[in-house]
């Protein structure tokens, strides 16, 4: 006699033909041991950004359907999204906020990963891509604002990309690659809209998915556990052969729990977003004019320290500064543990850590008052 077999859908077994995969590994990926102080949304930032990142796609994509790339045709194809499309005041203003939200929130991730030291050894790589993430989102708003093409954000864009031409070393290449030629000219808004919807969304996209490699390779930091727990975390492999016994004291379940906790983080961002969209609707300038200079013109508010930075000292000094200041950030890991490696047990670089971040706060709002 032959073994009976329970029946098994026919739409199941087809895929099961077709997509021969073992679903033995979603249940174990979904029995992951997360720690507890991770119950907290400020140590989840990651899934805010990730879900913030997925708003940015889909209204971005819906905008790209009615958006014009040209100079002749931008600011009009804003203003028929804003004033004419259904919804489409909705959409733009849903992707502005969630451009400051993204800043917000990537900004609000490194501080906390540098003040709980989660980027210490073994996680130094993903301290660097971390960075890499900040600063394409820097990119991706910038180059977003000056999409709109009305007289701020075209001049806007303008100031920026000759600033940028005096960064050391690599500004002159940069500002021309960005202009498509020495001065702003009609390719240039095309050159913005191609790292916008193509370049940028690419890098982060590979930069966030290196990132969630090696948090799963490394695992989550533990705050409560021994150092000599956090510098050599389990591999996958050993987490599925129970080498890690799920304690419930100090972990929580990744399904259901951390994946309800996402989901009304999601919720909560998506609510948050409406209200802004529905109170401060993305504004609408006029339509840029490259022979007339507004009285008054500020980047975004993300970029003012270093507008007011560049305000306070000579050019060379303010770009030679900002060089150094981004490239400390970028090998910060690797600063740290030379620092510790001479004075054991010293915590110097969270007044370091402290410091800037007070000093990037004074020329925030310095910038934004004046």
């Amino acid at each position: 006699m032959t073994e009976e077999h329970p029946r098994i859908p026919s739409w199941l077994r087809f895929l099961r033909e077709r997509v021969p995969v073992n679903i033995e590994i979603f249940e174990e990926l979904s029995k992951e041991p997360i720690p507890n102080h991770m119950k907290n949304w400020w140590y989840c930032l990651g899934g805010t950004l990730l879900i913030l990142l997925m708003v940015q796609v889909v209204t971005g994509i819906l905008l790209t359907f009615y958006y014009v790339p040209s100079p002749d045709d931008a600011y009009k194809s804003v203003c028929r999204i804003s004033r004419e499309i259904p919804y489409g005041w909705w959409i733009r203003s849903m992707h502005h906020w969630g451009a400051n939200l993204m800043v917000v929130a990537v900004v609000l991730h490194i501080l906390r990963v540098f003040f709980t030291g989660a980027y210490r050894r073994p996680r130094e790589l993903n301290w660097l891509v971390g960075v890499g993430l900040l600063f394409t989102t820097l990119g991706l708003g910038f180059t977003g604002y000056a999409l709109v093409y009305d007289q701020l954000s075209y001049w806007a864009a303008t100031v920026g990309t000759n600033v940028a031409e005096q960064f050391p070393v690599l500004g002159p290449w940069a500002a021309r690659l960005l202009k498509g030629g020495e001065n702003v000219n009609p390719t240039t808004l095309t050159r913005f809209f191609v790292f916008h919807v193509g370049a940028l969304p690419c890098i982060i996209f590979a930069l966030a998915g290196a990132h969630i490699f090696l948090i799963r390779i490394h695992g989550v930091m533990e705050l409560e556990a021994p150092a000599e727990v956090q510098q050599t975390p389990l591999t996958v492999k050993e987490d599925r052969e129970g080498k890690r016994r799920f304690d419930p004291n100090r972990y929580f379940s990744f399904f259901p729990d951390h994946v309800t906790t996402e989901l009304m983080v999601g919720l909560f961002l998506l609510t948050l977003l409406t209200m802004l969209a529905v109170v401060f609707p993305a504004h609408l300038g006029e339509p840029a004019n490259p022979d007339e200079t507004p009285l008054h013109i500020k980047p975004e508010w993300y970029f003012f320290p270093m507008f007011r930075w560049l305000k306070l000292v000579p050019l060379w000094l303010g770009m030679g500064g900002m060089a150094v200041a981004g490239l400390g950030l970028f090998i910060w890991p690797f600063i740290d543990s030379y620092w510790r490696s001479r004075r054991p047990g010293s915590e110097a670089g969270v007044a370091v850590g402290a410091g800037a971040f007070v000093v990037f706060l004074l020329f925030l709002v310095w910038e934004a008052m004046s």
